[in-house]
C-alpha cells in the first residue's frame, strides 16, 4: 500500500507552521522525518493520523483520496511522544485490549516475563515505551506513525526496536520521527527533512549538512 499526504497548510493563530508538504510511505519501507525542534514534525504526524485538522490537506491511499481522518478507517496507528496506555493498566491487560500476542512479545523481550501482572505506572519509562512501540507496530493497521520512538530507551532496547521495525516493515508502511537522527538514518529507506514548513526529500545524507540541519563534518 502507498500512503501519501500532500498540500498541507497548517496555521496556529494565523502563523503558518506547515506549507508545501509532500510525504510518501509505502509497505516494505521505513520513511524517516528529520527536522529541528519546533519544525512541525509531530504536527505532521497528527495530521496524517487525523487528530489535528489543518486548513488544507490531501491524503491518498493507493492514489485514492481519503477525506475523513485516517484513524476512522482503521488503517493507521500512532505512537505519540507521551504515554497513551493508562498508568493503572496491567501489562497483560494491555495486550488483551489491543489484541496483540503477549507470548510473542515475551519471546522477543524475555526480561518482561516477570512484569505481566505489573501496572504500567510501576514500570520504567523505557519499559513503557517498549511496550507501546511493540503494540503499535503489531496492530492490524497498515500504517504505523512513530513519534520519538527511540527516546528514553536503553541502547539494548534501541537495537531491539530497530530490528523489530525492519522485521515488520514487510507487513506495513512505517513513518519514524526522532531527534536522535542517527537512529533515523540507520532505520530509514526514504528520508525527508522538514525545514521552513516544507518537506525536502533527502537522497544523500550529506544534504542534511547542505540544508544546515547538521553541522558540516558531522556525518
Amino acid at each position: 500500500m502507498i500512503f501519501e499526504i500532500d498540500n498541507v497548510e497548517l496555521y496556529f493563530a494565523e502563523k503558518q507552521i506547515l506549507n508545501g508538504i509532500y510525504l510518501k510511505a509505502e509497505t516494505g519501507k521505513v520513511t524517516g522525518i528529520l527536522g529541528a525542534n519546533g519544525s512541525g514534525k509531530s504536527s505532521l504526524l497528527n495530521i496524517f493520523f487525523g487528530s489535528l485538522q489543518p486548513r488544507h490537506k490531501l491524503i491518498r491511499i493507493n492514489k485514492k483520496p481519503y477525506l475523513k481522518p485516517l484513524f476512522k478507517y482503521g488503517v493507521v496507528t500512532y505512537l505519540p511522544q507521551q504515554n497513551f496506555i493508562p498508568p493503572k493498566m496491567k501489562l497483560e491487560t494491555c495486550f488483551q485490549l489491543f489484541k496483540v500476542d503477549l507470548k510473542r512479545f515475551l519471546k522477543k523481550f524475555p526480561d518482561f516475563k516477570t512484569y505481566t501482572k505489573v501496572r504500567m505506572r510501576d514500570l520504567s519509562g523505557g519499559q513503557r515505551r517498549v511496550i507501546e512501540i511493540y503494540i503499535c507496530l503489531n496492530s492490524r493497521a497498515k500504517l504505523a506513525l512513530l513519534d520519538e520512538p527511540f527516546s528514553h530507551l536503553s541502547p539494548l532496547y534501541v537495537e531491539k526496536i530497530k530490528n523489530l521495525i525492519q522485521e515488520l516493515k514487510k507487513e506495513k508502511a512505517i513513518i519514524l520521527s526522532d531527534h536522535m537522527y542517527r537512529h533515523i538514518l540507520d532505520s530509514s529507506d526514504a528520508l525527508y527533512l522538514l525545514k521552513n514548513g516544507s518537506t525536502k526529500l533527502i537522497s544523500k545524507t550529506n544534504e542534511l549538512e547542505d540544508y544546515n540541519y547538521l553541522k558540516v563534518g558531522t556525518l
